[in-house]
């Protein structure tokens, strides 16, 4: 990954010689550079492909977010799978989705996400959550409305979240607990939601022309904290193209259940909707996307 950022920089060279790193990192310097073009502009060798976005924990190991992401008709859907999906892997037996990455890696959720959504996802991102802070902090933050009081303390996880309810603008270790927390009667679907909050004021801060132009920049800064098998020109040609787009967020639907007393979340996928459609009518229908 540190060779994946050193090209990144490397592309946007032109922007670190208008303006210092440090500059373009903290935000000055920017609307003395407007003239220079985003170096990403224009790509788009990903129009109308999956992209599977893993957020992991400050250890690495379960995923707290898991989403596909598609920008394709001006429009950037975005899918989200509770945490607690119940699956049977052929390979890896029942369990929770969220901890198929840790025994599986990134292809073994690309192919049981592909095998139940019934299209393909040829790549990935996966972020750690310190990364969120990081890029957060760089940006100036992200405007979000909390819904209500949270509170909750795990220090094992090394997490505190203590948030008041009202708009504001969350940064750092606030915004990390305002998308892990779960601790309420809504469990992992309202903290679902809150993802799509805060989705929608990351979308709005990264896709303004200030930030496309640092975002060579932003991304040397995740470092390690970010890793993909896309180029340094298909993901920030990625995240370019989203800026140009409106953002839908969307969640599988489904209900709770409890197994051998362990709660899990049994979700509706198209896929097994596709197929109650053949088994009844007798013969195949397509079954049109989620979104």
């Amino acid at each position: 990954m540190p060779v994946l950022m050193a090209m990144a920089v490397g592309l946007g060279s032109g922007l670190l010689i208008s303006a210092p790193l440090a500059d373009l990192i903290s935000g000055h310097g920017v609307a003395a550079s407007r003239a220079v073009s985003n170096p990403f502009e224009g790509w788009n060798g990903l129009a109308q492909k999956e992209v599977l976005v893993l957020g992991t924990d400050v250890g690495g190991g379960n995923t707290d977010v898991i989403a596909t992401v598609r920008s394709e008709d001006r429009i950037t859907r975005v899918t989200q799978i509770p945490r607690d999906t119940y699956i049977e892997s052929d390979q890896y037996g029942p369990l929770k989705i969220n901890a198929l990455y840790a025994v599986g890696g990134t292809d073994a959720v690309k192919r049981e996400i592909s095998s139940r959504l019934g299209r393909p996802i040829e790549h990935h991102v996966v972020v750690n959550l310190s990364a969120i802070r990081t890029m957060a902090d760089l940006i100036g933050g992200i405007e979000v409305d909390v819904p209500k009081r949270m509170h909750y303390v795990d220090n094992s996880q090394g997490l505190f979240i203590d948030l008041q309810p009202g708009r504001q603008n969350l940064q750092g270790r606030d915004l990390e607990g305002f998308l892990r927390f779960r601790h309420d009667e809504m469990g992992d679907i309202g903290r679902l939601e809150r993802q799509q909050l805060a989705l929608q004021g990351l979308f709005r801060k990264l896709s303004s022309p200030p930030n496309l132009v640092r975002l060579p920049a932003l991304l040397m800064a995740a470092g390690n904290d970010l890793r993909t098998d896309l180029g340094p020109m298909e993901l920030g040609g990625l995240l370019a193209s989203m800026g140009g787009t409106r953002l839908e967020t969307s969640h599988l639907g489904g209900r709770p259940f409890m197994r051998d007393g362990i709660s899990y979340w049994e979700a509706e996928w198209p896929s097994d909707s596709a197929r109650a459609v053949e088994t009844s009518s007798g013969h195949q229908r397509s079954f049109p996307f989620l979104f």
